[in-house]
């Protein structure tokens, strides 16, 4: 009797479990900008953010993109990752020294509405090779810039930090399948 009751218990925890896995990531109102400018044109529009929030986010996703944008030993490496002419070396002080590091370059970046108010979220963007954008981590993938719509607040979520980190190598990217290999592509609407 006990055997089964336990077992039933077992199979109720699991099954609670399993339902919260099925539920919905939170949505949140988000935007996709090349840069501050394009931005604040849109702010009037927006209604869920201001100028301000723009300069702030802008400035908040260079910083993030300079800490955890991705890192590569060469350029070549770098630019079959983001396409010809996205790459740039590494300028941040500390970020390994001893040979050339290179980096995507900045192509925008995402802001968002913190749930339950508050201020503004911020998310650098780089591009991929092939056309379209991503974060740092390649886990949210975009179509497009200067673009709004809603979006899971996991795009919004800091990537590791790279700064001082061995740059990938091409075995590295190789093993996860290239830059952002599994992450899904999603849209910020139109």
């Amino acid at each position: 009797m006990k055997r089964s009751r336990a077992v039933s218990l077992g199979i109720l925890g699991a099954a609670a479990f399993g339902l919260a896995a099925c539920q919905q990531e939170e949505q949140t109102d988000a935007a996709a900008f090349p840069d501050e400018a394009s931005c604040v044109a849109a702010a009037a529009q927006s209604g869920w953010f201001t100028r301000e929030d723009c300069a702030a986010t802008f400035a908040e996703a260079q910083a993030l993109h300079a800490e955890t944008a991705p890192r590569y030993e060469s350029r070549e490496l770098c630019e079959q990752e983001h396409g010809a002419g996205n790459c740039g070396g590494d300028t941040v002080a500390g970020s390994g020294g001893g040979g050339s590091i290179f980096m995507p370059l900045l192509a925008g970046y995402l802001i968002g509405q913190a749930l339950g108010g508050g201020r503004a979220m911020a998310q650098p963007v780089v591009p991929k090779a092939g056309g379209g954008y991503a974060t740092p981590t390649g886990g949210t993938q975009l179509s497009r810039l200067n673009s709004t719509g809603k979006m899971g607040t996991a795009a919004f979520a800091k990537g590791p930090t790279t700064v001082g980190q061995p740059p990938m190598t091409r075995a590295a990217v190789a093993s996860r399948g290239g830059f952002g290999g599994s992450a899904a592509t999603r849209s910020v609407g139109g």
